[in-house]
């Protein structure tokens, strides 16, 4: 029997794109999908759907009894931007469905745990260029701090409890498939919405903040790698530091450009700002590359060919 898989909150920017290349690798009736809401149909109906608040734990173990679910991709969480509107709720769902997971594991219910951590681990007192994957990580918003501890309970309950755990520090992830999540980095996924439907774009980051990005593809490579690879090969168990660009807003209206001469941009910085800022420019992911073979494929260049192709198919179809 082919081991099934629980994707929790599916329907979200990465759970979405993850869940359907899960389904192709492993067929669909072998790959769960699960979240609070119905939002995303061609998703739900695309394979076994669940209705899962992943706060709750009872729903979460009765799924994975039901299902003989042996590994968990835990991709609920409020983001950045979001969990600074609404730090207790962030909280609770950001580290109360990892205990759910983690506890799972230790109970012998489940066998393997993803959970995505992420750059926002690092701030201001952060190395910002080439952040080492062993550094100061002194976050300064509830989805930081909420990913710093969970990466603490990680390693805690792998060395400790022998639980199977791997994760890793997400940059900003770019996607033709999701619309923004509600995240500081999203503004590198809207700017081609808007270049696609109205020529415009105002930026609520400003024009020379250099971020760590990924596209999609990559990411969801690089997730899938992890999860392929050897336990022993595993040196971290925290999360692994990953990079592929770093760019600038104005690197990517720029390069946009290219493709539409007349696209427009206009820098209105808001409280993203701040929390930008706080993050680095650029990660040094060598230990990844190193432990499990890590590599991008998709420059800058590569991926707004790969953007502005697919939205221009979406919004004239």
């Amino acid at each position: 029997m082919t081991p099934k898989i629980l994707i929790i909150g599916a329907c979200g920017q990465i759970g979405t794109e993850l869940t359907m290349k899960l389904r192709e690798l492993h067929g669909k009736e072998n790959v769960i999908a699960s979240d609070i809401n119905t939002r995303n149909l061609e998703l739900v109906n695309s394979g076994p759907f669940e209705i899962i608040d992943a706060k709750n734990f009872n729903a979460i173990r009765d799924c994975c009894k039901n299902y003989k679910v042996k590994t968990v991709y835990l991709m609920a969480a409020l983001l950045s931007a979001t969990g600074e509107k609404y730090p207790m709720e962030a909280w609770d769902l950001n580290m109360n469905s990892l205990f759910h997971v983690l506890n799972l594991a230790k109970d012998k219910v489940i066998e393997r745990i993803f959970w995505p951590s992420s750059i926002a681990v690092f701030g201001p007192t952060t190395p910002k260029i080439n952040t080492p994957q062993h550094t100061v990580c002194e976050p300064t918003t509830v989805y930081g701090i909420t990913k710093q501890v969970g990466e603490r309970w990680c390693e805690y309950y792998h060395n400790k409890l022998g639980v199977d755990v791997r994760s890793i520090r997400y940059p900003g992830i770019i996607s033709h498939k999701a619309l923004p999540g509600g995240g500081t980095t999203d503004y590198a996924v809207d700017i081609y919405h808007k270049a696609i439907t109205n020529g415009h774009y105002n930026c609520f980051l400003s024009k020379d903040s250099e971020l760590p990005m990924i596209f999609m593809e990559d990411a969801i490579r690089a997730t899938l790698e992890l999860m392929d690879a050897p336990s022993e090969k595993l040196s971290i168990r925290s999360a692994y530091n990953l990079a592929a660009i770093s760019f600038t807003p104005q690197d990517v209206f720029e390069s946009i450009k290219n493709y539409i001469p007349e696209f427009e941009i206009t820098y209105n910085p808001d409280f993203r700002q701040a929390i930008a800022d706080s993050w680095p420019s650029s990660i040094d992911d060598s230990v990844a590359r190193t432990d499990w073979n890590w590599s991008h494929r998709f420059d800058l260049d590569a991926m707004t060919t790969e953007m502005i192709h697919k939205l221009r198919l979406k919004y004239e179809s």
